[in-house]
């Protein structure tokens, strides 16, 4: 019953399509009889018009020499003008074509895999043998290469993706035959499916198809896993793939066909990456230079024609070195061959002949910035492996500044997107790098190859920095700053990940709390450094009050926290009492910020900022005093309980008392009401503190002593403020005077 049902639809088809086709010519006959009037009327209003048009520049000419200069000029200025040449997204082509095209791909799809059931149900049915079904295969096959040979005139496109799917059944048959009915030897197979793709390279340049070539190159690459035994002969498979690219460079230069050599390209290098993995060998190192000169020759396709470098070229060279180093270098290791910079230094050598050459023409466009570019970058990895940096995270770290340095030169967005997408890559192979200073043992100091790898990403990202922070302007303009600010945050965290990782490793074997200590300190200090050199940097803004917070914030960590847990290991003996100095260099960076950088930012825009500030100096002054205070008190490590708690009771009311003064008359002298507040609201804090808790806590004399001091002090402070009062008053009042002597005069 299916059998009947299936000749019942295929005859409904031949109907359906017979009548589409019909009506599809008359279409065509119409369309070409319109064209052929249209054509008519236009000679006709041509030569209506000829008259016209002389009697109509007479009169223009006439108008013409009347106009005045000024308009003259203006139009002029008008025809001068060349509009922007707006750049078409690299990706439009082939969207284009799928729309296109989407129809008949999913057709020839659907055609292969339904004469493909059709035979497993002729199997299962037993109608055919082996030898007959692979006779159908390539039978079918070849009709419908046939069919796209007659569709070719009139329907190029849909012909090449016929053709495409006859070839596609040629190779799949082949496949089958062998793996499945061993109708012929793997030496055998490999002659048929190397013949279906040279036939197949010819018939698409006799056709000049772009889209069959890629089919046949797809097919030719396909072709040594479909006829596969599981045993590895790399030599001969990559014998045949050098002469798949060589015919590829070859097809390439006479059709200029940049697809093609972007498919031989994937493939090669999967092939590649594939064999080192599995089995390096020296010989890889010799099909990888073959490979690298054929691809390169190909990437200079437009620049040895025209001298020009479109963006796909460029491209292409970036990551054809990119991939050639990290694989050479990768056989080298493996093998422990010596030195590994020969080939880098090698390439960098193929670049300058070419970079000799734009300055001999002293020509400096782009080819000049990508050749100069690339050098820059091989003699960087160069000697980046010979100091034995790690290899993927240094060739990434180099080849996104590359990329970000041709998207400067450019202006090209796939340059952009190339960058975007490799370093959050950078980022995690220097994750991982940095990962080996939990396992490794005696690094020496910097010379290491974890902190030499990190100082090659320091160095481009830096590099990074720089050509972000002259391309701002631009990302404010496309509205792209968040992800361009993103990059430059992300980059400074990792310098500063990078700085910090190496000076904790030589300190590992110190105190925990020495080793916050020292780390904190760091971190103040670097973030002093970006703020010090903010116009620089171009840091500036909400960016700049972040620094400003950060650095207040670690600050007062390190001082409250940090430096605790150091002086409680000093009174242990655990540190030496000199080791409380280091700390003290962090009053350089925040009193230079307070008194230099806060005034002349915009830290102060919001009113929590005073509050903010205030807080870190009373917390850091408090801090200070109490452990100078306990350093020089205590003898050991329990007697620092009691001292602790005396001087928390006794000085530190009469402390909170002088900071809330200074603050009130700070407040009143600048006519800042925030310091103000602050001074009120701390010395609120110091009663509350001195009549609820600390009074019950102390002895009679030291009762006497908190209250005489702190009394004298807020006496003391009261006729400041009245006086500064009457000192503020007194300049109102001659200030009055003198405008009203200036009014009556």
């Amino acid at each position: 019953m299916s059998e009947y049902i299936a000749v019942i639809l295929i005859v409904v088809i031949a109907v359906i399509f017979n009548n589409l086709n019909t009506k599809i010519r008359k279409l065509e006959k119409e369309v070409s009889d319109l064209n052929s009037r249209i054509r008519k009327s236009s000679t006709q209003s041509e030569i209506t018009n000829e008259g016209i048009s002389k009697e109509e520049t007479i009169t223009s000419s006439q108008v013409h020499h009347q106009e005045s200069p000024s308009k003259t000029s203006l139009k002029n200025n008008e025809d001068e003008e060349i509009p922007p040449t707006i750049q078409k997204d690299w990706l439009t082509p082939i969207f284009d074509f799928l729309k296109q095209n989407i129809l008949t791909i999913i057709g020839i799809f659907t055609l292969v895999l339904g004469i493909g059931y059709f035979v497993k149900y002729a199997i299962d049915k037993n109608w055919i043998g082996e030898t007959s079904r692979a006779g159908i295969g390539f039978f079918t096959g070849a009709l419908i290469i046939f069919i796209g040979h007659f569709l070719r005139k009139n329907y190029k496109t849909f012909a090449s993706i016929i053709t495409g799917g006859g070839i596609s059944v040629l190779y799949f048959t082949a496949t089958i035959a062998f793996r499945e009915y061993h109708l012929f030897s793997q030496n055998t197979a490999f002659a048929i499916t190397t013949l279906i793709t040279i036939i197949s390279i010819i018939l698409s340049y006799y056709y000049k198809s772009e889209v069959l070539i890629i089919f046949s190159l797809i097919g030719g690459f396909s072709a040594p896993l479909m006829i596969s035994t599981g045993q590895s002969n790399y030599p001969f498979l990559f014998i045949y793939l050098t002469l798949l690219n060589i015919g590829m460079l070859v097809v390439a230069y006479l059709q200029n066909w940049k697809s093609v050599g972007w498919t031989a390209y994937i493939f090669t290098s999967l092939y590649l990456f594939y064999w080192n993995a599995e089995q390096p060998e020296i010989l890889s190192i010799a099909f990888y230079s073959i490979s690298y000169i054929i691809f390169y020759i190909f990437a200079l396709h437009d620049y040895i024609r025209k001298s020009k470098l479109s963006t796909p070229d460029i491209l292409m060279l970036v990551l054809i070195n990119c991939s050639s180093i990290i694989g050479i270098t990768y056989v080298f290791n493996e093998l422990k061959y010596e030195p590994v910079i020969i080939f880098p230094i090698t390439f960098a050598v193929i670049n300058v002949l070419l970079l000799f050459k734009e300055y001999g023409k002293r020509n400096f466009g782009i080819p000049y910035s990508v050749f100069t570019g690339i050098t820059v970058s091989l003699i960087t990895i160069a000697v980046a492996l010979q100091f034995k940096t790690h290899l993927i995270t240094s060739v990434w770290a180099i080849e996104s500044t590359l990329l970000l340095f041709f998207w400067k030169k450019t202006g090209h967005k796939i340059f952009k997107t190339c960058f975007h997408l490799l370093f959050p890559l950078v980022i995690f192979a220097q994750i991982i790098t940095w990962c080996q200073y939990f396992n490794a043992k005696n690094l020496s100091i910097i010379f290491n190859p974890v902190f030499l790898t990190s100082l090659v990403t320091i160095i481009s990202t830096g590099i990074n920095l720089y050509l972000l922070k002259n391309t701002q302007k631009e990302a404010v303009k496309e509205s792209n700053s968040f992800l361009e600010n993103l990059i430059t945050i992300v980059s400074y965290a990792m310098i500063y990940t990078a700085l910090l990782l190496e000076i904790t490793y030589h300190m590992s074997d110190m105190p925990w709390a020495a080793i916050a200590n020292i780390a904190l300190l760091f971190t103040v200090y670097y973030i002093f450094t970006l703020l010090l050199f903010r116009k620089q940097l171009n840091i500036q803004g909400e960016f700049q009050n972040g620094l400003i917070y950060l650095l207040l914030f670690i600050a007062t960590i390190n001082i409250s926290v940090s430096t605790s847990s150091v002086v409680t290991d000093i009174l242990s003996k655990k540190l030496h009492s000199g080791f409380y100095l280091f700390h003290l260099l962090q009053w350089i960076p925040f009193i230079y910020i307070c008194i230099k950088t806060v005034p002349t930012s915009e830290f102060h825009k919001y009113k929590i900022s005073y509050w903010i500030i205030s807080l870190a100096l009373i917390t850091m002054i408090s801090c200070e005093l109490h452990h100078t205070y306990v350093l020089n008190t205590a003898q050991d490590y329990l007697s620092s309980f009691k001292v602790k708690n005396h001087f928390n009771i006794l000085y530190l009311p009469i402390i909170w008392t002088i900071l809330s003064s200074i603050f009130i008359y700070i407040g009143l002298k600048r006519e800042i009401k925030e310091y103000n507040k602050i001074g009120f609201a701390l010395l609120g804090l110091m009663i509350l503190k001195l009549y609820g808790y600390d009074v019950w806590q102390m002895d009679n004399i030291s009762k006497i002593s908190a209250f005489i001091v702190l009394g004298i002090i807020l006496l003391l402070s009261s006729f400041t403020f009245q006086r500064l009062k009457n000192i503020i008053k007194n300049m109102v009042d001659k200030k009055g005077n003198n405008n009203k002597n200036s009014d009556t005069q």
